[in-house]
């Protein structure tokens, strides 16, 4: 345990974060699979093998990230960009169409499908920290910082909006988080956000799921008129809250994972609440506060800007997915398709989301060996002093 602590570096809470949704990933994975798995005439045990192994993957590829300097992601966020606008179109124009939407794309030889915005989640978020830092002397130049940032944006917003709204929009809060950080002037931002908005309402009321985002939106604010088929997976994820009372009915004791929908993924949340409570449910929504609050004390230690825009912005996306997820489940919002970061089942995306964490832990590997390096020359590094932006 020693060896395998001292090859590991970084924020110790984050590892001991990754493990315990790791762990807790597996538990509401095997649970909620019994039903998938009797259609599809498999074992639950094939289900949580597989998902076993992607979370293994998952943690070789997190252990991997934080290895590698966080610098050295500011040239890579270049070459993923260059691949993720073109992936993106082949998405839209090629890939499989699940709910009326091209998310999924296969990789050859694997035959493994990946959701491309997961990357191009990645990849916006380390472009913009990497650009934001290079334009630092000439921020409120509209030329050359303010257009350039602001495409980006918009490309990216607009190819994964058309398949996969609820994705994007997360994307973009985010981006305009950045943006704020980054000294990008109010009134840019303002653009940012009205061009947002422009795009948004072409996407609502134009783009090809226009009546499935209607449905979506009519269900939730009526839901007492809704159509009971449209209203079913929020009223059995309801259901599964409300008989799982304070305590649950304990690990694999659900009865709603033989009624609602995709109980390993977009409404694990509803799951966990109906085997563990509204015990379980608040540790969850707990890990995820302590992760943002870790992410925090990295972004503020950061003597750089990069280092401090990356982890800002993977963790503002991972955080605020969860709890997006965490909202549907519990019917503060429409039904969306997002998962429950490191918990609900998935392929690829568990992969994406440990190069983000790990990319996190890179940033503070740096932060402490940065720490040592002063100690040893007898100064002091005061841990959580805002970094200069420069």
């Amino acid at each position: 345990m020693n060896q395998i602590l001292s090859k590991t570096k970084g924020d110790r809470w984050i590892w001991l974060i990754v493990i315990l949704l790791s762990v807790w990933s597996l538990l509401a994975v095997y649970s909620s699979t019994g039903t998938i798995a009797y259609k599809n005439d498999k074992s639950a045990e094939q289900y949580l093998i597989k998902h076993l192994v992607m979370i293994v993957g998952g943690l070789a590829l997190m252990y991997f990230s934080h290895k590698l300097d966080y610098r050295y992601y500011a040239g890579i966020s270049k070459v993923l960009m260059l691949l993720t606008i073109p992936l993106l179109l082949y998405t839209l124009i090629f890939g499989a169409t699940v709910n009326d939407a091209n998310r999924w794309v296969t990789i050859p030889v694997i035959n493994q499908t990946f959701q491309t915005s997961d990357l191009a989640k990645l990849a916006l978020i380390t472009f913009l920290a990497r650009t934001l830092t290079k334009k630092q002397e000439q921020i409120k130049d509209v030329k050359r910082s303010f257009l350039p940032i602001m495409g980006s944006v918009s490309v990216v917003f607009i190819l994964i909006a058309l398949a996969n709204l609820s994705t994007a929009l997360m994307l973009f809060g985010v981006s305009i988080l950045l943006l704020i950080i980054g000294r990008i002037s109010i009134k840019q931002i303002l653009i940012v956000c009205l061009a947002g908005a422009v795009l948004l309402t072409g996407v609502i009321f134009l783009g090809p799921r226009r009546k499935t985002y209607a449905s979506r939106i009519e269900t939730y604010l009526h839901p007492e008129k809704a159509d009971p088929d449209k209203a079913f997976q929020s009223n059995q994820a309801k259901i599964a809250i409300a008989t799982g009372g304070v305590f649950g009915k304990g690990p694999g004791n659900s009865t709603q994972r033989n009624y609602l929908p995709h109980p390993y993924s977009d409404f694990v949340y509803a799951l966990i609440i109906e085997e563990y409570g509204l015990i379980g449910g608040f540790v969850l929504v707990l890990i995820y506060l302590v992760f943002l609050y870790r992410c925090i004390l990295i972004v503020t230690a950061s003597p750089k800007a990069f280092g401090a825009l990356l982890a800002a912005g993977l963790s503002f996306s991972l955080t605020i997915q969860a709890f997006a997820n965490m909202a549907v489940a519990v019917g503060l919002g429409p039904v969306t398709g997002v998962p429950l970061p490191l918990v609900s089942m998935g392929g690829t995306s568990i992969l994406f989301t440990s190069v983000a964490f790990g990319i996190i832990l890179s940033v503070s590997r740096d932060i402490e060996e940065k720490k040592k390096e002063k100690d040893l020359k007898g100064d002091k590094v005061i841990i959580g002093e805002i970094p200069a932006m420069g």
